[in-house]
């Protein structure tokens, strides 16, 4: 097949400081580049990012930064014209510009990639977010997810969307998988701080680490506040390059998956490190929303603790044998529908459609009016068979 030109604006793929869309673009641009498709992305150069860029240049496709609306308009709107799609990214600076700006240039198919969905819509709610408004969202092609379920047919029904279709957070297993190491810690968590998961992950790790003193735990994340008082068997780290990350969820027996408010309420919407802790065969600890046993088998591939005394019950009582079944079988489940490969092999495959409603009336018209139904290369009354 045709190979497919992509351009991508989003929010940082050279840097995975304090955000969770770099490690997801790689990912996927990876795997487009390795099947064959041109990929360009463009991020504005923000000197947060330019501080903390843990990859400069990734090694496919193209990454370009650009400084502002401007710059943007005059070195890349060649580009923009002539891709078969743009993705416009969430929280992209100046996105509803850069949105509209890409809907009245391009002259192939746009889409808006959603990796904060519920957090999107509460603002478009509330009359729009500085990287979408409501507006825009019937000018894109197509809306690209992070949450499934009713969320897509809500985007449709109520938004205008013209097609809404999950695309959702993914691994590369060429970069998660179980490392043998001895355990550090009976219990982590990899995330940026967020005040509305910080009560959960009070709960589910800080309050069992403050009961049970012997016991190993260790957060790891940038932005928490200085005063938390945490327990002195709770380690703190700042931020795990991704290149760690294998690493870290190795050395934990059991890791734990917080949820943000917004996302439990709209379900269906993983996270990047539920994957990628899965990825490496740790058992993961979660959470309820949702969705989620869709996504993996609770009790069997994943384990769900609402309480401080759940969590110690798992992390203290179950057997060894089965806490390492657990997460082999979460890898599994993993490898087999929730890779960057999968990710890309379905937007391809949502592109492709796009582009075929596309040249459907261009084909039409070639052939001539009303001659839709018969084949050029017959006479009316005559039968045509396939050869």
């Amino acid at each position: 097949m045709k190979p497919i030109s992509f351009v991508f604006l989003g929010l940082s793929i050279t840097s995975s400081w304090g955000n969770g869309h770099a490690t997801t673009y790689r990912g996927l641009l990876r795997r487009l580049a390795q099947r064959g498709h041109g990929v360009l992305f463009l991020e504005r150069d923000l000197s947060f990012y330019a501080e903390n860029r843990d990859l400069p240049s990734p090694p496919y496709g193209r990454t370009e930064l650009y400084r502002g609306l401007d710059d943007l308009r005059a070195r890349f709107g060649g580009a923009v014209r002539d891709a078969d799609l743009v993705v416009v990214g969430s929280y992209v600076p100046d996105g509803a510009e850069v949105g509209a700006w890409v809907t009245e240039t391009a002259r192939g198919k746009t889409a808006f990639y959603d990796i904060d969905t519920p957090v999107t819509l509460k603002q478009i709610e509330r009359g729009g977010a500085g990287y979408l408004s409501p507006a825009l969202i019937p000018r894109y092609d197509l809306y690209l997810s992070f949450t499934g379920g009713p969320t897509l047919e809500r985007l449709e029904r109520r938004h205008g969307a013209k097609r809404a279709r999950p695309l959702y957070c993914a691994v590369d297993p060429d970069e998660y998988f179980p490392e043998r190491a001895p355990p550090r810690w009976d219990l982590g968590y990899l995330g940026t701080y967020s005040a509305d998961r910080q009560p959960t992950l009070d709960r589910l790790l800080v309050a069992p680490a403050r009961r049970w003193g012997r016991g190993r735990f260790v957060v790891a994340g940038p932005q928490y506040p200085a005063d938390m008082g945490w327990p002195t068997n709770v380690e703190r780290t700042d931020h795990v390059p991704p290149g760690a990350h294998r690493g870290f969820y190795g050395a934990q027996r059991f890791t734990l998956n917080v949820t943000r408010r917004d996302m439990i309420e709209a379900g269906y919407s993983p996270s990047v490190r539920l994957f990628e802790a899965a990825a490496c065969g740790v058992p993961v600890i979660s959470d309820d929303w949702p969705g989620l046993d869709e996504l993996f088998e609770p009790g069997k591939e994943i384990l769900v603790a609402r309480s401080p005394e759940e969590v110690l019950h798992l992390i203290r009582e179950l057997p060894e044998r089965e806490r390492i079944a657990i997460g082999q079988r979460a890898r599994e489940r993993v490898l087999a529908r929730h890779t960057a490969a999968h990710r890309a092999e379905a937007l391809e495959r949502y592109t492709r459609e796009l582009l075929d409603e596309q040249d459907a009336p261009e084909r039409r018209s070639a052939r001539g009016a009303g001659d839709d139904d018969v084949d050029v290369g017959s006479r009316p009354g005559e039968e045509v068979r396939e050869t």
